[in-house]
């Protein structure tokens, strides 16, 4: 069902996010590079948050992917 892959990917950019922002803080004493990896991650979860919002809206079926645990 190609909701069910969406959401998957979706789910995906999350966790993309989630590292970068890992990566940010890790290299907190560089500020060009984790206000750089800051901004990435932010617009990669924005992202996610379209792709999850476009499911609901043009396809309407939203299949139980766990996605509440990740």
């Amino acid at each position: 069902m190609p909701s069910a892959a969406i959401l998957r990917e979706a789910q995906h950019l999350h966790k993309i996010s989630d590292r970068l922002d890992a990566l940010a803080q890790e290299h907190s004493a560089i500020s060009a590079v984790s206000d750089a990896l800051i901004t990435i991650a932010g617009n990669i979860r924005q992202t996610a948050a379209l792709l999850e919002v476009l499911v609901v809206a043009k396809l309407g079926n939203v299949p139980d992917l766990g996605l509440a645990d990740a």
